[in-house]
């Protein structure tokens, strides 16, 4: 008699961090690819060591480089329990070096958003031009 074979679970994705963003070009209607971001707590206890990261081919950043491995997960979790999990955050995105500084009004585009860290997930995306840009939270 044959034994079944076992199933084994896929491997799992990694778990979402709780900031994520995207960067849609206006100018040709497709993502923004290898822009710089920097991502900082400004309150409270800030500002802190920026996260980094550069968007991937399809204009998203779902994963920040914090130093000494730290994470953004774990900043969470730790604020969560101070402040009654209220923050301020920051996003730098550097356009002047993806559109070129003599293409571009603004050589950085910066959004600061409260968070707070029992609702969830924060994504924002943004819809950005040579001379104009705007951003929402996003889903």
């Amino acid at each position: 008699m044959n034994e079944p074979t076992p199933v084994t679970a896929a491997p799992s994705a990694p778990a979402r961090e709780p900031i994520t963003c995207h960067i849609l070009d206006q100018t040709t209607g497709r993502p923004a690819s290898s822009v710089s971001v920097s991502l900082t707590l400004l309150r409270p206890f800030g500002p802190s060591a920026p996260l980094t990261a550069v968007t991937s081919s399809d204009g998203r950043i779902n994963q920040w480089n914090g130093e000494a491995g730290s994470t953004l997960t774990e900043v969470f979790d730790n604020l969560a329990e101070h402040a009654n999990g209220k923050m301020v955050w920051s996003l730098k995105f550097d356009t002047g070096s993806y559109f070129g500084e003599d293409q571009t009004f603004f050589p950085e585009v910066e959004v600061k958003f409260f968070v707070d860290a029992k609702s969830g997930h924060y994504h924002i995306p943004l819809l950005l031009g040579p001379w104009s840009y705007t951003t929402y939270r996003g889903s």
